[in-house]
């Protein structure tokens, strides 16, 4: 492949959503070399506008540390490209990392349900090699080993210090040599380090004297590794990527399965072989290096070495109540002794004397009960799923007291507490106001029905009864004098700051219960305080017509100067403190308009009018046009209540519809004729005014608008004298569709009236004359018959709204 085929294969295969590993193993398999790579590297860097980044060859050769040893997968990763190392899938859904709520969503939306779910299926250890926290890569910078054996690619540093000084370095020719000035090819490939450095000395000892010289040497050698060479391994059988792998010759077992992606869905993690030269040297359990910490098994690869991953012996499940329930992979003859260590052992709420087995005997499902006794020889198969249960839920020795003692609550049944006497002394003793004359204990038989047994507690706790004993699951009651009485409330309405329901107590006066309720309020009356008294009767025999006694008090400061002496409240009196008749909040309305001094004015008088309100405001001005002035009212709750009622009659008929269109909104118009209210003060023109009356007076408007069903709507300017009919021709004329006979009139003011023919009168300044349009319609006998009806509805929703706003 070319440089740039090259490099197109990674931008390619990068978009197709292949993850780094795949690509390097790609591109490895067709021969792309380390050079090729670095060439790569620069043409990219080209494409991109990057500059190139030149290392210093001399800083190189002179550091001591061992660099990380670049494989073909590495240095497309590394150097060239930049990957998330973990698989495709992995980086969708944030696998092995933080963010468990994407993992979660990424799940739910492939209908895989949550991740808690996942958690049963999940097989215990089969993720170590897929976080990316922990990879198993080895480190290059530990001391060489003496037991490192030298190949092709290995840096040998060969250090020399006493008498002569000297430095070597070289790599291992791929026919297993190094060169050595003044000396030539010295073979190397398969010593260890320690073998090459006896062996170096006596060789070096042929140009360097007194190398060799076991008595008194005058110079010293020392061998040891630089940057280490890359070893080819085969993964094979039941992981996720198998191939041949190149990997650092420092690399173990577990680095090998991390760059293979992990063991697959059927893979073993407990019977890991290791083959060289044809014969298996090792088998590595993984779950000693999970449990244990163990890492003696993860043992360094060699050139050629084939690990190999075998399906499962056993895959055991454990659910219900343990510390990691899930699936474990089981040797042959392990028990559930081991499988329960696997799992972290039963959670704190588990039933931990039995467990409950469903086995597959390759016919049909058997039920095992397994007892805490047989875990450690009970042998688990393949398929086998276990449940640990939860403790039953209930008490083995509880008691219980409740009701009027100082320490109420759950006790312990055995030992020094047997009976209800000593069950009352844990308690602290009775309180004051409990009830001596009787306890109630209950109890709860062999065949789980309750019974109820009563107790002298007094009797007990004096001495002069005897003592009862307990049971297991025992609830003693003890009541309160208050528990066995109606202690009832107090109600308090109307002018104090918060009425409503009072608990009673002993002694309570009216005064008391004012204070209770905030006080009086501004509004409130200290004349007249009523208290309503229920009758009791407990011995009455016959019906009685009363169904109250009523008080009535005088207050001065808070106290009650005047009423019955010595009165206290007892339970369910109910105290009503009225307004005075003589308080009155101010009262605001405003005028508008062409007035002199415009603005909001309080009422001094309920009867104030019309008439009254244009006076404060100094009268009209010159330029006001009185005719056209309007009144808006605010809708109160008693308007709207009549209102609604109205309307919820008319819905309920046949002209619903049109009923629906309406809407009653917060305020109204008052149609008013304030020029003959102020010619005529105290007429009935002369509105009566109340709290947020708005009194609107224009100027002169001296136009006249026409709308509705006319040839051209327009707005023409007053003629006096002149009749509807000059008016709907300087709107061209009546349209096809109007109902003539239908005009009406609406005026500045509010007031609507129906037009006549030829009346001069009707038409004002400032009016709009419309003309309704007839509707479309298809007419049949059905539509005909039922007109009168909805009509006559109509007609008397609408009267019956006018009625209530006048």
């Amino acid at each position: 492949m070319s440089d740039q085929q090259v490099l197109e294969y990674v931008k390619t295969g990068m978009q197709q959503g292949k993850d780094q590993r795949q690509i390097a193993t790609e591109l490895a398999r067709r021969g792309v070399t380390q050079e090729q790579a670095k060439r790569v590297k620069k043409l990219y860097e080209q494409q991109n506008g990057s500059a190139d980044k030149d290392a210093n060859a001399t800083m190189q050769n002179r550091n001591r540390l061992r660099e990380k040893t670049k494989t073909q997968e590495d240095i497309y990763v590394t150097e060239n490209f930049t990957f998330d190392q973990r698989p495709a899938a992995d980086r969708v859904v944030g696998k092995n990392s933080s963010d468990s709520v994407s993992a979660n969503r990424y799940y739910e939306g492939m209908g895989m349900g949550d991740m808690e779910e996942m958690q049963k299926d999940k097989v215990y250890g089969r993720d170590i090699f897929e976080t990316r926290n922990l990879t198993f890569e080895p480190s290059v910078n530990l001391a060489t080993p003496p037991n490192y054996r030298l190949g092709p690619g290995d840096e040998v540093i060969i250090d020399i210090w006493g008498t002569n000084q000297a430095t070597i370095r070289d790599n291992v020719s791929p026919d297993g040599s190094i060169t050595i000035p003044d000396l030539g090819l010295i073979y190397l490939n398969g010593m260890t380090i320690a073998e090459a450095n006896q062996y170096l000395r006596k060789e070096l000892n042929k140009i360097y004297a007194g190398l060799d010289n076991e008595q008194n040497p005058s110079s010293q050698i020392k061998v040891t590794l630089g940057n280490s060479r890359t070893i080819q391994v085969n993964v094979m059988g039941e992981v996720f990527q198998p191939g041949t792998y190149a990997l650092s010759s420092f690399s173990t077992v577990f680095h090998a399965l991390y760059r293979a992606g992990g063991v697959s869905d059927i893979g073993s993690l407990r019977n890991i072989q290791v083959v060289r030269g044809g014969q298996k040297i090792a088998t590595v359990d993984v779950y000693d290096f999970i449990m244990k910490g163990k890492i003696n098994d993860d043992i360094r690869l060699q050139e050629g070495d084939v690990i190999i991953v075998p399906p499962y012996e056993a895959l055991v499940s454990i659910e219900g109540n343990v510390k990691r329930p899930m699936k474990y992979e089981m040797k042959n003859n392990e028990s559930v002794a081991t499988l329960l260590k696997y799992a972290g052992g039963f959670s704190g709420d588990a039933y931990t004397r039995s467990l409950r087995m469903i086995r597959q005997n390759g016919k049909e499902y058997q039920i095992y009960t397994i007892d805490d006794i047989d875990y450690s020889v009970f042998q688990v198969k393949d398929g086998d799923a276990l449940t640990a249960e939860a403790i039953l839920d209930r008490f083995e020795n509880k008691l219980e007291i409740k009701g009027a003692v100082y320490r109420p609550g759950i006790y312990q049944f055995g030992g020094t507490l047997n009976t209800v006497r000593q069950l009352v002394e844990k308690a602290e003793g009775l309180m004051g106001d409990a009830f001596t004359g009787r306890a109630v204990l209950h109890r709860e038989r062999e065949n789980l029905k309750k019974e109820v047994i009563q107790v002298d507690i007094k009797g007990i706790m004096d001495g002069t009864a005897p003592d009862v004993p307990l049971q297991r699951n025992d609830v003693l009651y003890i009541p309160s004098i208050h528990d066995l009485e109606d202690v009832g409330s107090i109600m308090v309405y109307g002018e104090v700051a918060r009425p409503g329901e009072f608990a009673f107590a002993d002694n309570t006066t009216l005064e008391d219960i004012i204070i209770q309720a905030g006080g009086l309020m501004e509004s409130a009356s200290t004349v007249r305080v009523d208290v309503s008294r229920r009758i009791k009767d407990s011995k009455g025999t016959e019906a009685v017509s009363t169904i109250g006694q009523m008080y009535s008090f005088s207050l001065k400061d808070g106290f009650v100067i005047d009423g019955e002496p010595g009165f206290v409240l007892q339970p369910y009196d109910q105290v009503y403190v009225r307004k005075s008749p003589a308080y009155q909040e101010q009262v605001n309305v405003q005028v508008t308009g062409e007035v002199l001094y415009e603005g909001d004015y309080a009422l001094t008088e309920k009867s104030e009018r019309l008439s009254d309100l244009i006076k404060k405001a100094g009268g009209v001005t010159p330029f006001a046009y009185i005719k056209g002035a309007r009144l808006s009212r605010r809708i109160n709750a008693d308007e709207r209540k009549r209102m609604e009622t109205v309307l919820d009659m008319a819905k309920t008929g046949k002209d619903s519809i049109d009923v629906n269109r309406l809407d009653l909104g917060d305020i109204y118009y008052v149609g008013i004729d304030l020029e003959k209210a102020m010619l005529k003060p105290g007429s009935s023109a002369d509105i009566v005014l109340r709290e947020g009356d708005v009194i609107e007076i224009p100027e002169y408007n001296n136009t006249v608008r026409i709308s509705g069903a006319v040839m051209y709507p327009n707005t023409v300017s007053f003629e006096d004298g002149k009749t509807l009919k000059y008016y709907i021709e300087q709107a061209g004329g009546y349209g096809f569709r109007a109902k003539k006979s239908k005009v009406y009139i609406v005026y500045m003011n509010g007031q609507v009236k129906r037009a006549k023919k030829g009346s001069r009168e009707l038409i004002q300044p400032g009016c709009e004359v419309i003309v309704p349009v007839k509707e479309k319609s298809n007419w049949s006998l059905q539509n005909t018959l039922s007109i009168a009806t909805t009509s006559a509805s109509l007609a008397t929703m609408i009267a019956s709204i006018a009625n209530i706003l006048k």
